[in-house]
């Protein structure tokens, strides 16, 4: 029985299990969908060539790069939202979301800018001359179409820094819908259109943004939202919320910058051993996507939530939000590790091309059963990235976590590496064991980051008089 009432205390309590799942849970089945559109595009490439998977993977990577820097600017609305709502602020948000959208136009000038740079990023890359052609198409329709990303990231802070989380979930599901039959279409053809392979899966990827950002779009700008947030009549450029969004929204996207520059500089490190290896490595890492993205939710719910606190000035109430969100995270992470260990000879299968028989595809099931392994032994610890990063980030420490994730990606990723092909000792074995003990790493520095309560005293918004208007 006191185990009853404790969990009873849990979820019914201040930010307890269920505050936390009401706000993470849409959030998490958003980007399941998301995630699910990633992995459909793997799917369906792996049944195209081992050649288009091999390419999709860098040139996915890279792209992202660019496009989640961004968007973690943008996305920053979501952040502001929250501390204006904890704050008694709710007609400070409208002004919040418009300088979003301004950022928003201009990362999408930034994105059509950077399409030069495929040919000459993968060509620095070294890997063989036909993937590098794949990787270059797929970039070249990813990055430009990803402005539609920027604009759904703002939009979509408006409803997840409220804690209003389903439209978002609605606007990622109907992309995923869209995106799905497309990609099969695209990427085989029919219906009088060819077949086009990794072209075809960034194209569908497009459409999905697009989507996405036309049904937030009359959800977010409505009267209603006009007269109690200001959606409207808040659309001036306002020079001081700007400057804020950027203090704390570049560190925020430099923060998926330095992830991403991470996992792409290992997988053309893993590209130097061949397509196999990579190839192998870019099943694993889509594998990895359908555990961690999802429970990005709770990230992302961590970060409403410790924000709508410390809007408050409630700093108790944050920490009671990491610790039942950590116990959310690990009850979610490690059944599924457990999952990936047992299963990861069938898993691989899955992504057998057609036509292959299975002692051609034998060299690829046996590194990627290794680095399978590797991803349900590194997912047990990376709960903890996940909610204190997140909770780290509502409080506005996004400059922490930046030289937090700064000095983990040179110190326990890049030198180990770079020792190891010094010593002749580089393996794409030895390669993954770095890559795991630096995931493990990386989270016992969350921990301690945030144990220190330096987050606790950072102050993003200004509380005004009830009877405040933007200006």
């Amino acid at each position: 029985m006191g185990l009853v009432s404790a969990l009873r205390r849990r979820w019914a309590g201040p930010q307890g299990y269920g505050a936390i799942l009401t706000v993470g849970l849409p959030l998490a089945a958003g980007l399941a969908s998301s995630t699910v559109m990633q992995f459909t595009d793997r799917y369906f490439l792996s049944h195209h060539s081992v050649d288009a998977v091999a390419a999709a993977m860098p040139a996915s990577l890279a792209s992202l790069t660019i496009l989640f820097t961004l968007s973690g600017l943008t996305g920053y609305t979501a952040v502001l939202t929250a501390q204006y709502m904890g704050a008694g602020a709710p007609r400070r948000i409208g002004p919040a979301v418009w300088q979003g959208i301004w950022c928003s136009l201009l990362g999408g000038l930034l994105l059509l800018a950077s399409w030069w740079l495929a040919r000459p990023l993968f060509a620095f890359m070294g890997h063989e001359a036909h993937i590098q052609e794949l990787e270059t198409a797929y970039f070249r329709v990813t990055v430009p179409g990803s402005a539609f990303s920027l604009l759904g990231a703002a939009l979509g802070g408006f409803f997840s820094g409220r804690g209003q989380t389903r439209p978002v979930m609605i606007a990622n599901m109907a992309a995923a819908l869209v995106n799905i039959p497309l990609d099969y279409l695209f990427i085989f053809g029919g219906f009088g259109l060819p077949a086009m392979g990794v072209t075809g899966a960034a194209l569908a990827t497009v459409a999905g943004w697009a989507v996405e950002c036309c049904i937030l779009v009359p959800l977010v700008f409505t009267r209603a939202n006009d007269a109690l947030f200001q959606v409207l009549r808040g659309w001036r450029f306002e020079g001081d919320m700007f400057r804020r969004l950027l203090r704390f929204g570049v560190p925020s996207g430099c923060n998926f910058c330095l992830e991403l520059i991470g996992v792409t500089w290992f997988a053309m490190e893993i590209g130097a051993f061949g397509a196999i290896p990579l190839a192998a490595s870019n099943i694993a890492f889509s594998v990895n996507s359908l555990i961690f993205m999802p429970a990005m939710g709770l990230n992302m719910a961590v970060a409403t939530l410790v924000g709508q606190a410390m809007g408050r000035r409630d700093t108790a109430g944050a920490e009671r939000v990491v610790g039942n969100a950590l116990h959310l995270a690990a009850a979610y992470m490690l059944p599924l590790s457990a999952a990936v260990a047992l299963f990861a000879p069938e898993i691989l299968n899955l992504f057998r091309p057609e036509g292959m028989d299975a002692a051609a595809f034998a060299p690829v099931l046996e590194c990627g059963e290794v680095f399978l392994y590797c991803i349900a032994l590194y997912s047990l610890v990376d709960s903890a990235n996940i909610i204190y990063f997140g909770a780290l980030k509502g409080a506005g420490d996004t400059l922490g976590v930046f030289l937090l994730l700064g000095a983990g990606a040179f110190l326990l990723l890049f030198l180990p590496i770079t020792a190891l092909k010094f010593l002749n000792l580089d393996t794409i074995y030895s390669l993954w064991g770095v890559f795991t003990l630096y995931v493990a790493l990386l989270a016992g520095g969350a921990v301690l980051r945030f144990s220190r309560r330096g987050w606790s005293r950072i102050r993003m918004v200004e509380i005004p008089t009830p009877d405040a208007r933007p200006g």
